[in-house]
């Protein structure tokens, strides 16, 4: 009789903090002034494919309307939060919309003065 083992899955559950957050955009001429303008910050890491591009960051990443309406050549106000999740098909992480910015937040935590989330312990 032969038996046989399985090979050990690369897609195994891990639930430690990856420290990371992100979102994918479509992958056309305003996804991928988005993803330009995220892509010059330095924890960011930009991933085109054919029918999105991936955008990842470790820890925090502010994304500045005004940059992006200065990468689009538009005019001040162009890109706002609608804008931006008209583009943007998921995301990871904790997402808050500000008037000038979409901060992406890694740990809740560090989101938790926008959140209203209380970080004491209830007794």
């Amino acid at each position: 009789m032969t038996i046989f083992k399985t090979a050990e899955s690369p897609y195994k559950a891990n639930n430690t903090a990856s420290n990371m957050c992100g979102f994918t955009l479509m992958n056309n001429q305003v996804g991928a002034i988005i993803a330009e303008v995220a892509g010059s910050l330095e924890n960011v890491t930009i991933t085109p494919l054919p029918s999105m591009i991936r955008v990842d960051a470790t820890g925090r990443m502010d994304l500045v309307y005004a940059e992006v309406d200065e990468a689009a050549g538009e005019e001040e106000g162009w890109f706002n939060a609608a804008e931006f999740e008209e583009s943007m098909s998921t995301h990871y992480g904790r997402m808050v919309h500000l008037d000038d910015r979409t901060i992406m937040f890694a740990n809740p935590e560090d989101a938790a003065e926008y959140l209203d989330f209380d970080l004491k312990p209830v007794s």
